[in-house]
């Protein structure tokens, strides 16, 4: 039996159909699909990113946002739900102020269902966007964070640790983000 062909919507017609929805959903290319639950690593290890990043970022111009602020990236056709994005020139789809459209740090905490996706395609999407200067992908089974900083050439650099005892610097933000602080209460394979 063949399948319906998918019915593609505009980005317009997507927002207005999320705003009122109560699932979160991804937009790529006109198509939409639905986003599944976080686990507790997960959403324990976004939540410490953002707690350490809001207590270094007041008073200052930059805003972070949870994986609530649905982000743009308008080249790429892309909508979606970073687990941590924080920018430092707020800009927005229109009125509502709930698209951003200029990130100058996202953070996506790795699945086992989105890894590649979100080594792939989604960091290439992001890499559209003008404000988008850095991108830490952190594991939620073992200490381990990916960080890409945008070079001036255009060319992105990668570090990487895998220890608790290192700290993160993020000169996009001027902020620090110590791995101790990221894995607080997370519980791992062979760490209790």
């Amino acid at each position: 039996m063949a399948s319906e062909p998918l019915r593609r919507v505009s980005v317009e017609e997507y927002l207005a159909l999320e705003r009122h929805s109560e699932t979160k959903s991804e937009y790529l290319h006109g198509e939409t699909c639905a986003m599944a639950g976080a686990s507790r690593a997960h959403n324990l290890i976004a939540g410490n990113a953002f707690a350490a990043l809001h207590q270094q970022l007041r008073g200052r111009g930059c805003e972070v946002y949870t994986n609530d602020m649905r982000l743009l990236a308008s080249a790429a056709d892309l909508l979606t739900y970073p687990d941590v994005a924080v920018s430092c020139d707020p800009q927005f789809a229109d009125e509502v102020v709930d698209t951003l459209l200029s990130p100058t740090l996202i953070i996506e905490v790795l699945s086992p269902s989105t890894e590649s996706y979100d080594r792939g395609a989604k960091f290439g999407a992001y890499r559209t966007i003008p404000s988008f200067a850095e991108y830490l992908l952190l594991a939620q089974d073992r200490v381990c964070a990916e960080h890409f900083v945008k070079q001036p050439t255009g060319g992105w650099l990668l570090t990487e640790t895998s220890r608790i005892e290192d700290v993160l610097d993020l000169p996009s933000i001027g902020c620090t983000l110590a791995m101790r602080d990221v894995y607080d209460r997370v519980v791992l394979p062979g760490r209790q």
